[in-house]
Formats: C-alpha cells, structure tokens, sequence
C-alpha cells in the first residue's frame, strides 16, 4: 500500500490506476478457484494461511507463492507429503522453513519486522507437535519469539516443572499448551502462572473421546478460571490469538509506563496559615489581620480581702 501511494504521488500512477492497485491490493483471484485476502495483513497484522488440505498440491502451491511474491511471505497448513512436494517444485528463488506438516514460503531477502512479545509453547506428547507447530509458525511468521518444549504430560508431573520455570524466566507473555488424550495439562498449567494461557486441544488419543472431544471438554471445564480455550487441532488459531494476546499485553504495559513518566507532579494542597485565616476585610479593602484578644487576667483574691500592693 506505501509502494502504490509512493507511485501516485511520484506520478508514476494515475488516481485511477492507483484505486486499482488498492483493489488488488486487497482481494486477488486466482484463476477463478480462489479468492486471496491480501490486504488482512494490513488490517489485522496476522497473514493469511492457505488451508492445504482439500486443495490440490497444485493449487495450494499456487496461493502460497502467490502470498511470498505479494507479501513476503505466504504460510500453510495442513499439508500432505505431496503438498510438500509441489511446493518445492514452484519455490524456485524463494525460502520454504518447515513446520511439521505446515510451512513459510518467504520471498529472497524478506524477514517479518520484528515485534516485541514472546510465547511459550508446551505440548503434553510428542504426538501433539504438529498441531503445536503450527502456533509456533504463525507466530514467528509475526515477528514475535516463539519457544516449544514438548512431552510434558500429567503421566509424569516431575517433567514440566522445569521447563515451565524455564519459560516464565525466559519472560514468556503467554503460553500456549497443546494436549490431548485427557487434555489435563492447560488447566494445571493455568493454575500455576500469573500469564494468560491458551488451551490447544489435539485429536490424539483412542477410544471414547479420542478425537480430541475428551481433551476439549476437560479445557472447558476447567477449574483454572481464565484459561482460553480453541478449537479441536486449530493450531493457527491458536497461534493468531496468542499474537494479539502479547502485542495488546505489551501495548498496555507501555501505554502504562508511558502515562507514568507523562503524568505531572502532584503539588501540595494550599494550606491557609493561621494569620492568613484570621484576616478579613470587606471587598476592596486591604486585608488587615483580626486584633486578637486576650483575657485579662483578675487578681487571685484572699479571704475576701484586697491584696496590698507592693511598694
């Protein structure tokens, strides 16, 4: 958007021209399958994510380049062994960074400006990392830290203290916590933090409930008032929330500072002397102090007889 009002004020552009741009800028579609969102970068800060399941290896390797040439950088979820695959076919002169089964295309020479905020990300097992990792890609593609640290589960509570303690001294704003099975860990994690958490409930686990129903309605009953809860796998919407979690948490924090260094001294209160209190004078009249009165004092009596005066 600064390149095309750059443009147009260079008269590189007419206005005409330019509102096109804008319109480009904004909604892209691409042979008529698909409609980018290119301008919820500027409006939200947060990119969009091509969702590669449900598309062709082809058409969701075509978005993601389409992001990275646009943007900088183009995200997606969900991808199969063939999606990869495509993807590294069409990346020809652009950067790809795995996660798992997500991934960032970036274009040559881009990085994400970077952002103040810091999010700590714990799973319960091994088994949910590629949901977790896609929080982590959303928030690096954002320009905040991430930091992951994983199998922690209930099964054996020794193994969280530390690292948990690593990440509140590292200086986490908020954790993410991904589990499944019984979905225990957000809410005993909760429970122990004065940061905010986010609850990511994963479909691993077996039997009644193993699809990830167990692990939500455990986060949603939680005792730990407080404890933020998405949907079932929904990494990236975990990893969105988690974004703006910090950066509004960072954003009050200096506001604060900000009014405190700001705020002017506070004066004594005007206090009124006793002599300033005891003058009075009608309007015009220059104010005099009162005349202060005392009593006089009568001579003590002796039975009844006047005291002699001395010589």
């Amino acid at each position: 958007m600064k390149e095309v009002l750059r443009r147009l004020v260079a008269g590189e552009l007419t206005e005409d021209e330019a509102l096109t741009e804008l319109r480009r800028i904004q909604l892209d579609e691409l042979g008529g399958r698909a409609r980018l969102d290119l301008g919820r970068y500027l409006r939200r800060g947060i990119p969009e994510v091509v969702l590669a399941a449900g598309k062709t290896p082809e058409d969701a390797a075509r978005l993601v380049v389409t992001l990275a040439e646009q943007h900088g950088q183009g995200l997606v979820s969900r991808m199969s062994e063939a999606h990869r695959a495509a993807i590294a076919r069409a990346t020809t002169g652009l950067r790809v960074i795995d996660y798992h089964s997500a991934a960032r295309v970036l274009r040559e020479g881009f990085e994400p400006e970077r952002a103040e905020g810091k999010v700590g990300i714990l799973t319960a097992g091994t088994s949910d990392v590629p949901v977790a990792d896609e929080a982590r890609m959303v928030v690096e593609a954002c320009g905040l830290e991430a930091r992951l640290e994983a199998d922690l589960g209930v099964a054996g509570l020794h193994r969280f203290v530390g690292p948990l303690s690593g990440m509140l001294d590292w200086g986490a704003d908020l954790l993410i916590v991904a589990a499944g099975m019984d979905g225990v860990l957000p809410g005993l994690v909760a429970g122990l933090v004065d940061v905010p958490v986010i609850g990511l409930p994963v479909s691993t686990g077996y039997g009644r409930g193993g699809a990830g129903e167990a692990a939500l309605n455990t986060m949603l009953q939680s005792c730990s008032t407080g404890l933020v809860v998405v949907n079932i796998d929904n990494g990236v919407g975990a990893g969105t929330a988690a974004v703006l979690f910090a950066q509004r948490r960072i954003r009050g924090s200096r506001n604060a500072s900000n009014a405190n260094t700001n705020a002017p001294a506070i004066n004594a209160p005007n206090t009124i002397t006793n002599i300033d209190r005891d003058m009075s004078a009608p309007p015009g009249i220059e104010k005099t102090p009162a005349r202060i009165r005392s009593a006089v004092k009568t001579p003590a009596m002796s039975q009844g007889n006047p005291r002699r005066r001395r010589p």
